[in-house]
């Protein structure tokens, strides 16, 4: 069985034993393990049953700690390191050797960032090693936010979870790479587009692809519920094409009585966009655990972090 408990000391022992433990951080759960230690790190990719083509994120407790595992830093890259470290944005560098391939599936780059979650900045600053910790969730499923999330997908195969509450942020982080020095937007996520361009100035957006991905979190379909789900502007028209099944319908909008056949669950008691990320995921699970034969999730306002939440609705529903 998987302990959940706050104990660094616990989760300490473990990764330097290296094998894998469950960690909070602001947007999701991460399933973690040495980032140096490339036999540690294969056992993410193992229990994930994450593609090894699929790269990684590494967590740091410092920004000095940025020249330990990337070099050739553009000073680009310290200015937004500064402005947003510890919190939800992920860079995307030159990678140096303590960093095995298996991290960034062979690429040269390695994604790194440093988590805002004091559990988990505590333990950072007590190993002596970084950590590789994508989201702590099967290949493709609905990350995680809470630690009973972490646990009903990996009970009894993951010795510890670190129990660090239910994540703040609920969206991913957003992923920030350099070219010539310009910065780029690999993915969108927990840190607004608009706070960045007022260091980098306007962002150019590299899309989503469907196999070899250069960042982490960049393929078509993920964090997705194992419930077909529909995106829409609309729900009304697509509950009326779905006439007489059992129906979840993910809204922004306060929510309305349930019906025999539909179930809504609002993201948000007051149309707030805040809110709404933080509680996409346990809602999508709460959904998923239903038993419906199709969820319907209506899109947020595509402002501010409503952009990654739309991006996170249309990777879940894409086929």
């Amino acid at each position: 069985m998987t302990l959940i408990n706050s104990d660094i000391n616990t989760a300490k022992t473990i990764l330097e034993a290296n094998d894998l433990v469950a960690i909070p951080t602001e947007t999701v759960y991460g399933l973690a393990a040495n980032a140096s230690n490339e036999e540690a790190v294969k056992k993410i990719f193992i229990l994930k049953k994450r593609p090894e083509y699929n790269p990684l994120i590494v967590h740091i407790g410092a920004i000095t700690d940025l020249e330990k595992v990337a070099f050739n830093i553009p000073t680009v890259a310290y200015k937004l390191a500064k402005a947003f470290w510890p919190g939800p944005l992920t860079l995307l560098l030159e990678k140096k050797d303590i960093i095995p391939d298996i991290v960034t599936a062979g690429s040269k780059k390695v994604a790194v960032r440093m988590p805002n979650h004091p559990l988990t900045l505590e333990l950072l600053r007590q190993l002596s090693f970084p950590l590789a910790a994508p989201s702590a969730n099967p290949f493709m499923s609905i990350s995680p936010t809470k630690p009973e999330h972490v646990k009903s997908y990996f009970d009894g195969y993951l010795k510890f979870i670190l129990d660090g509450g239910s994540c703040i942020n609920g969206i991913e982080s957003t992923i920030i790479g350099f070219k010539n020095d310009k910065a780029i937007l690999y993915r969108e996520g927990s840190c607004a587009v608009s706070e960045i361009e007022k260091i980098t100035g306007k962002l150019h957006f590299v899309p989503s692809v469907s196999a070899q991905p250069q960042a982490p979190g960049m393929l078509k379909k993920h964090y997705a519920p194992k419930t077909p789900l529909v995106v829409t502007s609309n729900h009304r028209n697509l509950l009326l094409q779905n006439s007489g099944k059992k129906v979840g319908v993910l809204t922004f909008a306060k929510i309305k009585e349930n019906t025999e056949n539909e179930i809504y669950k609002s993201l948000t008691q007051n149309e707030s966009l805040t809110e709404a990320a933080a509680s996409l995921y346990a809602t999508l699970i709460e959904l998923d655990a239903l038993g419906l034969e199709l969820i319907i999730a209506e899109y947020v306002p595509n402002k501010g972090i409503g952009k990654a939440i739309n991006d996170r609705l249309r990777r879940a529903s894409f086929l």
